[in-house]
């Protein structure tokens, strides 16, 4: 749960980073009140939801998430504006893949905070249980920062300075997706596909996430420990021994993007997934 000690630290630390919403949007007439349509961002529909938003740099180490983890230095997850998606302690039960066009590279996090600004708008639910005359996929504080939604407010009657809609540990911000500033990017909720997953068990550094089924391709970003990753087909590509095992089963677990079975919990060393 949200601890009272960290609700300021998300306005004060939000009034770098002033962009005006640049993204594919349209208008939305609603009686007297003219609201943002959130354009979804394309994506394989079998592993969760994608929306373009934007993120912001979460930093403070030392501090206590909402699910009671300590910020490392360099930590590996992120933080979503509503309580109905934090997972639990050490777990990826609510995993994210988010990615940077400016960079071309995705991480694949759990959720282990709350914020930014809110904590009750999971603007990524069919169901919406907070602003619900807002579309699907757009932040209240996309809305308050660019239309002066609910009098340019959060939840908690704070003036909102920038659109953010999640918040990046500073692991997945500067090593996973190479940013170097706060920005858009896309964003899937993976608990929200229906393909098999599988858990990330790589403790001691995030996984390598390749372009293709081996060693040799090029890294185009990092799996965290325990994140839960969708496995959408498999090949069988370079050897690999990791902490499951020794293997050369690979899985595509998103966009040009593949992962060894060898740091893979799936409950069994043969494929799960079809053949790609």
């Amino acid at each position: 749960m949200l601890t009272p000690d960290k609700r300021p630290r998300w306005g004060s630390r939000h009034r770098a980073g002033r962009r005006v919403l640049a993204g594919v949007v349209s208008l939305l007439a609603a009686g007297t009140a003219t609201v943002l349509l959130a354009a979804p961002a394309s994506a394989d529909p079998s592993d969760g939801s994608t929306f373009r938003v934007y993120a912001t740099r979460e930093g403070l180490v030392g501090r206590t998430t909402a699910n009671h983890h300590v910020v490392a230095p360099n930590d590996h997850f992120v933080a979503l504006p509503s309580t109905r998606a934090l997972s639990g302690s050490a777990s990826g039960a609510y995993t994210v893949r988010v990615c940077a066009p400016a960079t071309a590279r995705c991480e694949y996090a759990p959720v282990w905070d709350v914020g930014p600004w809110n904590t009750t708008d999971d603007y990524w639910s069919a169901t919406r249980h907070a602003f619900t005359n807002l579309p699907r996929g757009l932040p209240e504080a996309t809305a308050a920062y660019t239309r002066k939604y609910n009098g340019g407010n959060d939840q908690f009657g704070r003036h909102v300075t920038n659109p953010a809609g999640i918040d990046l540990a500073d692991g997945v911000f500067t090593q996973g997706l190479h940013l170097v500033s706060n920005g858009y990017v896309n964003v899937t909720f993976l608990w929200q596909g229906n393909a098999r997953t599988g858990v990330v068990a790589s403790p001691d550094a995030p996984l390598n996430v390749r372009s293709g089924p081996g060693t040799g391709y090029r890294a185009v970003g990092l799996a965290a420990n325990t994140a839960r990753v969708p496995l959408l087909c498999y090949l069988r590509g370079t050897t690999v021994s990791g902490t499951r095992g020794t293997t050369n089963l690979w899985y595509h677990i998103g966009a040009q993007n593949w992962v060894s079975d060898a740091y893979l919990v799936t409950g069994t060393g043969l494929p799960v997934a079809p053949h790609c």
